[in-house]
């Protein structure tokens, strides 16, 4: 591997809060190492459509509070093809960019992966996906905000949900991972969490509402990730309608609010300490590797390996939840 000289930084896929945070300390990390660094625009799109441009420390000034992403995101189709990625190494090549660093989620690491494969450049990848669902790292950017975001949002749903006595089934995002689902649920006092990753028993579902009716406990909050096996928040209304007619039950979908807004402290240290690392990762000769945390550590995984991961969800946290709500 040739001594790095300039890199590039994109982001690519969902957008979660944070990226700005980390896209500061790569800007500014190389800068301080006398690297050059330039951004790519809209992901592996900009790096195929030529929609790069050197960036300077002011170039990330007053960015590290935004949520979304300044160097926008994209998915990009072409980059899949042999032929697309043939004209962003082209592209790179023009500009001199001997590394990248990439920001996003399992879709961001395969296609960084194949790119290895065929081309001589250093990548490193920083795990962004608010499903916090990738392997290889215990915290993803963008976790801590979006649950953040839910937490706000239910906890508001409540108040009213306690003034008329409704219930309600709040659907936040996870198409594939309930950890949203699971740690808002949680903060929240949720009476009942649904999750993709274990099979939704929806008779206990429905006698756990009839106990709670018969001891008149009027407030009810069920949380659903949008992934669970049964349905979203309106098909689990529609049963619950139909089989507790004479109760007022209501549904919510919290949708991309939880993408956006300002990134949490956490967030943006954690965001912050991972452009950092990556910058000294690629100038200390690592490449084809995902940056992350495991037990409070910084650790490398190869990016082959840095995909979603359907880890069994915590029986023990859900067992929590349903006897803290009880």
């Amino acid at each position: 591997m040739q001594e790095i000289k300039k890199i590039g930084v994109l982001t690519s896929g969902g957008d979660a809060p944070g990226m700005n945070a980390a896209i500061r300390a790569v800007v500014r990390t190389a800068i301080y190492h006398k690297l050059e660094v330039y951004g790519i625009r809209s992901g592996y799109q900009g790096l195929i459509e030529n929609d790069i441009f050197k960036m300077e420390t002011t170039s990330v000034s007053n960015i590290i509070q935004r949520g979304g992403t300044i160097l926008k995101t994209a998915r990009c189709a072409e980059f899949k093809t042999k032929e697309g990625r043939k004209r962003a190494y082209e592209h790179l090549t023009r500009w001199g960019i001997d590394a990248l660093v990439l920001i996003g989620g399992d879709g961001t690491f395969k296609g960084g992966n194949e790119f290895c494969k065929e081309y001589d450049i250093a990548i490193i990848g920083i795990p962004g996906t608010i499903d916090n669902d990738i392997a290889g790292t215990d915290y993803a950017l963008g976790f801590d905000t979006a649950v953040n975001t839910a937490v706000e949002a239910i906890d508001k749903i409540r108040d009213t949900a306690e003034a008329h006595n409704r219930l309600f089934v709040v659907e936040v995002m996870g198409r594939d991972s309930g950890y949203i689902a699971l740690h808002s649920g949680i903060a929240c006092g949720a009476e009942d969490i649904l999750v993709p990753e274990q099979t939704t028993n929806i008779s206990a579902v429905l006698d756990r509402i009839n106990e709670d009716k018969k001891r008149k406990k009027l407030v009810n909050i069920i949380v659903v990730a949008e992934g669970d096996d049964f349905g979203g928040a309106f098909e689990l209304q529609k049963l619950i309608q139909a089989r507790f007619p004479e109760t007022e039950v209501r549904a919510t979908v919290l949708g991309h609010i939880q993408r956006g807004g300002a990134p949490s402290y956490f967030d943006r240290v954690q965001a912050s300490k991972l452009g950092y690392e990556a910058v000294n990762a690629l100038i200390a000769g690592k490449s084809k590797v995902m940056i992350g945390w495991h037990r409070r550590k910084i650790v490398f995984t190869p990016l082959e390996k840095a995909v979603k991961q359907n880890t069994p969800m915590s029986r023990e946290l859900l067992k929590m939840a349903s006897i803290l709500s009880s």
